[in-house]
């Protein structure tokens, strides 16, 4: 009867000398656990998916600005498609095998890569446009951003196979038992992973916001140095000071929330306390805020949205419509 009890606390109950055991936390605890993974997961696909909708449907959204953001949305999308693989990883037991162990480990790590690159084109756009607004439509045309977008997705599963080069030779040679799906970096892995996934773009996206802040703020105290006694021009000027002020507070609250979101993992790799299951969910949290904070700062975002649930996008030629 006791060796019964000790089996049903495993993961593989004929295993009994070689299986993991089931988690010990309270039922309650792990409901609501459960549920607010849950809720973290359908908001994230459904806000993503909207955003995927509506830039690819209406051709008025087909700009180079939009392009990344869509590849933002699509990276941010199976991000919460894979939310609950997360679950798996530490509250249950592994039933999929070392081999399928190894690839939601590459899975993940792509699409970290992913939409960390992303967010770093989407930074150059900006500066660029801001910046160099007068030569932006020759620099930055669809055909390169698609290129950009490609190269992308693609350096960052090559970069995921590099780092997980062991796991997926050897799926499962660090599991301590069976049901468990661990993944173990060693410190030169470790480090690269550091430099190219937090530190080189995080350095990037605060120089190049830094410096479109800078400029935003020239312009808008060199167009008050220039207001006239008209009263239009000084419309046209107010205007504009509020425009450049809330793409700043906009720029601001995207350095703010990717630094909040990635920062920790960052600060205790310095310590040695890595933690990759802080890592995923402090990705899949910035996922879900991600269309936030690049869609519904437009107005856009809030039309496709109206059309899509009262499903408008179904009548002919709606991909026509007129969104902007």
């Amino acid at each position: 009867m006791m060796e019964t009890l000790e089996g049903g606390e495993l993961c593989f109950p004929q295993l009994l000398n070689t299986s993991c055991r089931k988690s010990k936390r309270p039922h309650s605890e792990a409901m609501l656990l459960y549920i607010l993974t849950s809720s973290i997961c359908l908001f994230t696909v459904a806000l993503n998916l909207l955003v995927i909708i509506s830039i690819s449907h209406y051709r008025q959204l087909h700009t180079p600005t939009n392009l990344l953001l869509l590849s933002l949305a699509v990276s941010d999308f199976l991000a919460g498609l894979l939310m609950p693989t997360e679950m798996l990883y530490t509250e249950a037991c592994w039933f999929l095998g070392d081999l399928m162990c190894a690839l939601s480990f590459f899975v993940v790590f792509t699409i970290i890569s992913s939409s960390v690159g992303n967010m770093v084109l989407i930074s150059v756009d900006r500066y660029v446009a801001i910046c160099d607004p007068m030569r932006y439509h020759t620099k930055v045309t669809q055909r390169r951003v698609k290129i950009c977008v490609c190269l992308c997705w693609v350096c960052s599963a090559f970069y995921g196979s590099l780092i997980l080069n062991d796991h997926l030779r050897e799926p499962g040679r660090y599991n301590a038992c069976v049901g468990e799906c661990v993944v173990v970096i060693n410190n030169i892995a470790g480090a690269v992973d550091l430099v190219f996934t937090i530190i080189v773009p995080i350095a990037v996206i605060i120089v190049l916001y830094m410096r479109v802040f800078v400029v935003a703020v020239s312009q808008a105290r060199a167009m008050r140095s220039h207001i006239v006694a008209f009263t239009l021009q000084r419309s046209v000027t107010v205007t504009a000071k509020k425009s450049e002020m809330k793409a700043a507070r906009t720029l601001g609250i995207v350095i703010v929330v990717f630094l909040l979101s990635f920062c920790p993992y960052y600060c205790l790799s310095l310590t040695g306390q890595e933690n990759m299951a802080l890592l995923v969910f402090l990705v899949y949290i910035n996922s879900c805020l991600n269309p936030v904070i690049y869609a519904f700062f437009y107005p856009w975002f809030r039309k496709s949205i109206k059309l899509i649930v009262t499903l408008q996008i179904l009548q002919p030629d709606s991909c026509e419509a007129n969104i902007l």
